[in-house]
C-alpha cells in the first residue's frame, strides 16, 4: 500500500482518481445530469450578459471614467471570465469528465479557480477603495489611473497563479491517500489552504463594510439632529442599504462553498460533501451576476447607459459629460457639491471630466 501511495500516477486516467477517491463518475447521462447541466449553462449566460453590459456602460459613458468604475469594470471582466469558465465546465462535466485527460480536468479546475480568485480579489479591493474615498471625504478616489491599472494586473497575476497552482504540483497524483473527494486530483491540504485564505478575506471585507456601515449610521444620526436635507437623508440610506446588500449576498452565496471546500480538506464525511458539492459551487457562482445588480444596477446613470445599449444609441452618453449619480456618495460630499469642479482632476493632476455648469448645483448661500 505505501508503494501506490507514493509512487506517482501521471500516466493514469480520470477514473482512476474518481475511484480513488469515492467520487462517482457517470459514463452516461441520466435526469440529474440534465438538470445540472441545463441549469449551469442559463446561470452562464446570464452571468456572461450581465457582465458585458456593465463593461460596456462603463466604457460608453464618460461619466464612470474614474478609479472606482475602473475597479467595478475589472470586477465585471472578472465575473465575465468566471461566466465562460462555469460554460466551459458545463461541456466537461457529467459524463464528458471521464474522456478528459490530466491536463484538460487541471485547466477546467484551474480556469475556475482563476475567475473566483479574480472576483473576490476585486471586491476586496472594491471594499478597501470604498473606505479610503468616504473617510477621506472624496468625491472620487484620489488613485491615479496608473495605479488602478497596477491593481489590476496584480490581481489578475495573483488569480492566474492560484490557477496554476494546482497543476504546478500541489496535486494528489503522487500521494493518492491525500486525494480530496470533491476535486479527486486535489491534495486536500490545498483545499483547505483555498477555502482558509478565502474566509480570511472574507473576514477582511466584513471588518472593512462594519466599518463603513457604522461610519454611515453613525453619520445619519448626526443628519437627523442637524439637518432636515431630504437629499441627504436619502444618499446615507441608499449606502446603508447597498453595504447591507454587498454583506448579506456575500455570505450567502460564498459561505457555503468555502465551508464545503474546508470539510473536504479536513476529510470529513464524503457523502456530505458529495450531496452538497454541486449546489454550493452554483450558488458561488450567482454571486458573478448579483454582483452587476448590487453595485451598478442602483445608479440611475448606469440604469439609462444600459437602456442606451440595449436601444442601440451609442453616442448620448458622450454629449452628456458630468458626473455619475453615484449611490457611494458621503454626507461631506454631498454638502460639498458646490465645489465639485475642484474634485474633477485626478490625483496627477490631469482633468478627467470637464463638468458643465448644469452639472454644478447653485449654491445655497
Amino acid at each position: 500500500m505505501g508503494n501506490i501511495t507514493d509512487t506517482c500516477h501521471d500516466s493514469e486516467k480520470i477514473d482512476f482518481f474518481y475511484n480513488n477517491s469515492g467520487k462517482p463518475i457517470n459514463t452516461e447521462w441520466n435526469k440529474r445530469d440534465y438538470v445540472i447541466v441545463t441549469l449551469g449553462m442559463i446561470v452562464c449566460f446570464i452571468v456572461i450578459f450581465s457582465n458585458f453590459l456593465v463593461i460596456a456602460a462603463i466604457f460608453k459613458n464618460r461619466r464612470f471614467h474614474f478609479p472606482i468604475y475602473y475597479l467595478l469594470g475589472n470586477m465585471a471582466l472578472a465575473d465575465l471570465f468566471a461566466g465562460f469558465a462555469y460554460l466551459h465546465m458545463m461541456f466537461h462535466t457529467g459524463p464528458w469528465t471521464i474522456k478528459l485527460s490530466l491536463s484538460q480536468w487541471f485547466t477546467r479546475q484551474g480556469l475556475i479557480n482563476t475567475s473566483l480568485t479574480a472576483s473576490v480579489l476585486n471586491l476586496l479591493f472594491v471594499a478597501v477603495e470604498r473606505h479610503q474615498t468616504i473617510f477621506n471625504v472624496q468625491l472620487h478616489s484620489s488613485m491615479s489611473t496608473r495605479r488602478v491599472f497596477i491593481i489590476v494586473l496584480l490581481i489578475w497575476l495573483v488569480a492566474i497563479i492560484m490557477g496554476l497552482v494546482p497543476q504546478m504540483g500541489w496535486n494528489c497524483t503522487c500521494h493518492l491517500s491525500k486525494c480530496s473527494t470533491m476535486a479527486p486530483l486535489y491534495h486536500r491540504s490545498f483545499l483547505i489552504f483555498w477555502a482558509v485564505l478565502n474566509l480570511i478575506t472574507f473576514s477582511i471585507m466584513l471588518a472593512v463594510y462594519t466599518r463603513i456601515f457604522l461610519y454611515v449610521r453613525h453619520k445619519g444620526r448626526q443628519m437627523s439632529q442637524h439637518t432636515s436635507t431630504t437629499r441627504q437623508r436619502e444618499t446615507m440610506m441608499n449606502l446603508m442599504k447597498t453595504v447591507s446588500m454587498i454583506l448579506g449576498c456575500f455570505v450567502v452565496c460564498w459561505t457555503p462553498a468555502l465551508v464545503v471546500l474546508l470539510l473536504d480538506g479536513l476529510n470529513y464525511d464524503k457523502s456530505l460533501v458529495l450531496g452538497l458539492e454541486k449546489y454550493c459551487l452554483v450558488l458561488a457562482e450567482c454571486n458573478s451576476f448579483v454582483n452587476p445588480i448590487i453595485y451598478c444596477f442602483r445608479d440611475q446613470d448606469m440604469r439609462r447607459t444600459f437602456k442606451e445599449i440595449l436601444c442601440c444609441n451609442w453616442s448620448q452618453s458622450h454629449k452628456n459629460r458630468g458626473f455619475s449619480e453615484v449611490k457611494f456618495h458621503t454626507v461631506e460630499q454631498e454638502n460639498g457639491k458646490s465645489r465639485i469642479p475642484k474634485a474633477i482632476e485626478r490625483s496627477n493632476g490631469t482633468p478627467l471630466i470637464h463638468a458643465s455648469s448644469e452639472d454644478i448645483p447653485e449654491r445655497s448661500d
